[in-house]
């Protein structure tokens, strides 16, 4: 039954696709009713993973396999998958889109292409339902490039605007360079393996004798085959989930509207690079717990964590910011697969999607409020103007920010540290991903103050979200709560679900491990970056802009010559700007990694286009000119000789045909006597002829 989980929303999209445009209501009703139905029938299947009784060091598994193409002897299957991994993964998808797709309602109401904008988020939830619950590295790529092609119609989905166009190309193209990896790895993995199956009762890739052949083989630069084809398939897990340096399209992505910013980047597209690397981690590890390819996902993950955070401190789309954030918590997803730990990174992936589908709601809701402003410096003090957004979205921060102990935050970016902490390889992916936690927390409070601290900075008169926007808020802000429950060492109901074994409440664990060690330190790192961040920025709406401009340039005179305006209010430079301008430049520009691309990739292509365009024009359209030519040439010759050899003869061969019928014709003129005079005539010769023989 649980194959009609990603069927339900792609019939809805189909459906959807055929309706007229003014029939907004029916499609946003079909819609939102198919994915009810995927969610429901995914928490029947999430029940049924928890009632499923596991064989002994294993998990239960359901799989449903079928052949598909048949080419010669060799037959590609496919099939569907249900255990611990898929079940609780699937639920949260389906219920945190079915979410999105009710806030899209209010949000999107007064576009004039809101049937086609529900089509697309149904074909969206399709494809990622289907990557979650395939049995098939072949199944999982064709949803997955159905979901690269869904999240470029939903990015470029205002289209009209060029920023959106050009970032829904840079989205599709750079993903494509991932991608172009993991086709590469899932032809090696066949050829290997014989199967993309993941489990077929023992003969699955990712089962014993296919995992054991893989790692006794040695593939490129003396790696065992099982690391090259882990490495080939991490580069599209890369590209889909933001990873440096295949993480630029992300925060480009915020082009498309906010909904989709939600989508995207808490549930699905970019929790499926993670999910890719957790399903196939029996192959990453297949060499070992510290194997090379484990090694690569654990530092790239380290490094995109920091390297994202700092990025987030200095930008000022209220979007961007989360759009950063989010790049940063993939990182530490990563890390926790890289370090070995899969149940670190999905505990942390699903609470991940709760409070983050928050926080992008909560930005739409800030936005729809201060009548589509998104950048901060022109917000403040609109916890008075938006109660019910500015309650949510602070519990979204403190989840992101990592405040102990009722947000599920805390305890999944705890247990990553801790993990990462007990990583024998190197303790630097620990202290790097120790920086961007303290970085989250900050550069969050730093929007907050921003954001609802303080008098307001706007022109348009700020308002509350209608009721259809702030309910999924409320929602998802109880779940950012609730989820702390079975995310505690204390109960550590997750570990249990993944790995098959009963576990009851013992608060004896917290005291284990060292693990008050690292719980302290992460309440240190958090209460750092709140404290830091509110001495900064506590007092940056809560004075006239008069008053600082004053402060700032001395008098109002200069202050006009030296603020940036936007739309009449005065952009007053940030207070890491005052403090250190050039760190403060470099962030604000991404550490100019897209300049990067821009002076070496794009460049380069655009060279390597030149010259084929130069080899094209005078070397292949040279040949194809002297080909030209020389049929000409030769088509000329080839006339001359038909005219003047061929035809010539033929015509004089015909004219003597037709003079010689012209005599004998004239023979025959109907005369009696002519014609007794060639018979006498013939007598003659013929008497001669016989007395010649006879002599």
């Amino acid at each position: 039954m649980y194959f009609l989980i990603p069927i339900l929303p792609l019939l809805a999209a189909g459906l959807t696709a055929l309706m007229k445009r003014g029939q907004r209501m029916p499609a946003a009703t079909l819609v939102i009713a198919a994915q009810t139905g995927s969610t429901v029938l995914s928490l029947l299947a999430f029940l049924q993973t928890l009632a499923a009784e596991a064989p002994h060091g294993d998990v239960a598994r359901t799989y449903f396999n079928f052949p598909w193409l048949s080419i010669g002897s060799e037959t590609l299957s496919l099939g569907l998958l249900l255990d611990p991994l898929s079940g609780g993964m699937v639920l949260m998808v389906s219920f945190v889109t079915l979410l999105i797709f009710i806030y899209s309602v209010g949000y999107m109401k007064e576009d004039p292409n809101f049937t086609r904008f529900f089509c697309f988020l149904s074909l969206f939830s399709a494809a990622m339902l289907g990557v979650v619950l395939s049995n098939s590295l072949l199944l999982t790529f064709i949803c997955w490039e159905l979901v690269g092609l869904a999240s470029y119609l939903l990015i470029g989905f205002w289209f009209h605007k060029p920023s959106a166009a050009a970032a829904a190309k840079k989205a599709f193209l750079t993903t494509r360079i991932g991608d172009m990896g993991f086709l590469i790895g899932m032809l090696w993995l066949n050829s290997a393996a014989k199967t993309l199956l993941f489990y077929d009762h023992g003969h699955g890739c990712l089962e014993g004798a296919a995992l054991v052949a893989m790692a006794a083989k040695t593939g490129i630069f003396g790696l065992a085959v099982s690391n090259c084809i882990a490495l080939l398939i991490f580069c599209g897990a890369a590209g889909k989930s933001g990873q440096f340096p295949l993480h630029v399209w992300l925060p480009d992505a915020m082009e498309g509207p906010t909904p989709v910013s939600a989508l995207i980047h808490a549930a699905t597209m970019v929790a499926a690079g993670v999910y890719l690397v957790a399903r196939m981690f029996p192959l990453f590890a297949a060499t070992g717990a510290v194997s090379i390819s484990l090694n690569v996902v654990a530092w790239i993950g380290a490094f995109t964590a920091l390297f994202a955070a700092l990025i987030a401190v200095a930008q000022t789309d209220i979007k961007r910011i989360l759009a950063y954030s989010t790049v940063s918590q993939l990182g530490f997803m990563m890390l926790a697969l890289g370090v070995g730990s899969v149940t670190a990174a999905m505990v942390h992936l699903i609470a991940h999607a709760f409070f983050k589908a928050l926080l992008f709601l909560g930005a739409g809701s800030v936005i729809h409020g201060v009548h589509e402003e998104q950048d901060i410096r022109n917000m403040g003090g609109l916890r008075k103007y938006m109660p019910v957004t500015f309650v949510t979205y602070a519990i979204g921060m403190m989840a992101l920010s990592g405040v102990p102990f009722f947000f599920s935050g805390f305890w999944s970016k705890d247990e990553i540290l801790h993990v990462a902490h007990q990583w024998p390889v190197s303790q630097a992916p620990f202290f790097m991903a120790a920086a961007a936690a303290f970085l989250t927390a900050f550069y969050m409070t730093r929007q907050m103050c921003y954001v609802f601290a303080g008098s307001y900075r706007g022109h348009a008169h700020p308002h509350e979200s209608p009721a259809v926007m702030t309910i999924p808020l409320v929602i998802l802000a109880a779940a950012a709560v609730l989820m702390s429950i079975p995310a505690t060492p204390a109960w550590p109901w997750f570990h249990g679900y993944h790995t098959g074994h009963e576990l009851t409440l013992d608060f004896a664990r917290l005291f284990e491990h060292g693990f008050l060690t690292i719980a302290g330190l992460s309440i240190v790192i958090a209460s750092a970056g709140i404290g830091i961040g509110y001495l900064l920025y506590r007092h940056i709406g809560g004075i006239s802009q008069g008053e600082q401009a004053s402060r700032l340039f001395g008098d109002s005179s200069s202050h006009g010559e030296s603020a940036a305006h936007t739309g009449g209010t005065p952009m007053l430079p940030d207070r890491i700007e005052r403090l250190w301008p050039w760190l403060y430049r470099a962030l604000e520009n991404r550490f100019y990694v897209d300049e990067l691309y821009t002076a070496t990739v794009v460049r380069g292509l655009g060279l390597l286009g030149l010259l084929a365009a130069c080899i094209e024009r005078w070397i292949f359209c040279g040949i194809v000119r002297l080909v030209a030519g020389l049929s000409l040439l030769a088509s000329s010759l080839g006339d001359l000789f038909d005219r003047f050899w061929i035809n010539l003869g033929f015509d004089s061969l015909c004219g003597g045909l037709r003079d010689g019928g012209q005599l004998f014709s004239s023979l025959e003129n109907g005369r009696v006597t002519c014609y007794l005079r060639f018979l006498s005539l013939g007598t003659v010769v013929l008497l001669l002829i016989i007395g010649w023989f006879l002599a």
